[in-house]
């Protein structure tokens, strides 16, 4: 058995690009929990660790591990936590890691709407330097369809929030969200919404059925028709081709995606689209994963 100084509630999850992250688990499971395609934490209740347990974990980690430069805080959303308990733990980290050189955790825009500018000020001086937003659409329909609990209007004004206190922020789309009947506006809503944050990361993800397409159709709330390989490919380079960014690092690269792209947008929109168009023309020509080729 291997021995970890951190006792987790599994399942854990964390962004791709945290990685090599030292990951502390500051609260368990999502306090909304209630989208209609996740079904990351329905396994769990929702709860928040108590400070000493987590502060105890952070001391004995740094006995094995005290050249941890980044750190994640899961699960699903701990900004859910107070500011004063946040900034006691950041302030932990610090102490207890001397080369630590980022803090970063999942947000929503409900946690964020709860704390002012002067304290997210606060958090990232005391080393919260990146959030983690899916906000999965721009369109405030689908928004309200897939039981999000957020509107256009709150995603913007906290995602900005965060922004001018110096948080960086990477926020994260869904393709094929909305199904046929809802792809254009989707695209077109979600290109808008991403060209007035201006995130510093942006990635898009597939829509996933875990438990079956029927599973997700019952907690859609309105019509939903799956989309083929093809199809969320075009919605993809529809996205692409609205969104105005000036310098946002974007990557399409998780394991749902069809085409594994990774650019500049402001920079290499032209050549991502190009990548795609391609795909889209020659669905066989090796520049797709096999597993998806064998959708089409």
């Amino acid at each position: 058995m291997i021995f970890s100084p951190v006792k987790y509630d599994e399942p854990l999850f964390r962004p791709p690009s945290e990685a090599y992250s030292f990951i502390f688990q500051v609260t368990t499971g999502c306090s909304w929990n209630r989208c209609a395609f996740c079904e990351m934490y329905t396994s769990k209740t929702f709860k928040v660790k108590s400070e000493d347990a987590v502060i105890e974990e952070i001391e004995v980690a740094s006995n094995y591990y005290a050249d941890v430069r980044k750190v994640f805080l899961a699960d699903g959303n701990a900004m859910v936590l107070s500011t004063k308990r946040l900034l006691n733990i950041l302030n932990q980290l610090q102490h207890s890691f001397p080369k630590l050189t980022r803090v970063s955790t999942y947000a929503s825009c409900s946690d964020l709407e709860n704390k002012s500018e002067k304290e997210l000020l606060e958090l990232r001086n005391a080393g919260l330097k990146l959030i983690y937003v899916g906000i999965e659409t721009g369109d405030e329909e689908l928004l309200a369809l897939v039981n999000k609990g957020e509107t256009v209007n709150s995603i913007e004004r906290n995602l900005l929030k965060a922004q001018h206190a110096g948080i960086k922020t990477s926020v994260m789309i869904l393709n094929g969200l909305g199904g046929k009947k809802y792809s254009k506006q989707h695209a077109l809503n979600s290109a808008k919404i991403v060209s007035v944050i201006q995130p510093d990361f942006l990635s898009t993800l597939v829509l996933s059925f875990p438990f079956g397409v029927d599973h997700y159709k019952q907690k859609f709330l309105g019509e939903f028709e799956e989309m083929n390989n093809i199809e969320l490919m075009q919605e993809l380079l529809f996205f692409l081709s609205e969104t105005s960014l000036s310098n946002t690092i974007f990557r399409s690269d998780h394991a749902s995606n069809y085409v594994s792209l990774k650019g500049i947008l402001g920079r290499d929109n032209q050549k991502l689209q190009s990548q795609l168009d391609y795909a889209i023309a020659n669905p066989r020509s090796g520049i797709l994963r096999e597993e998806w080729q064998r959708g089409l």
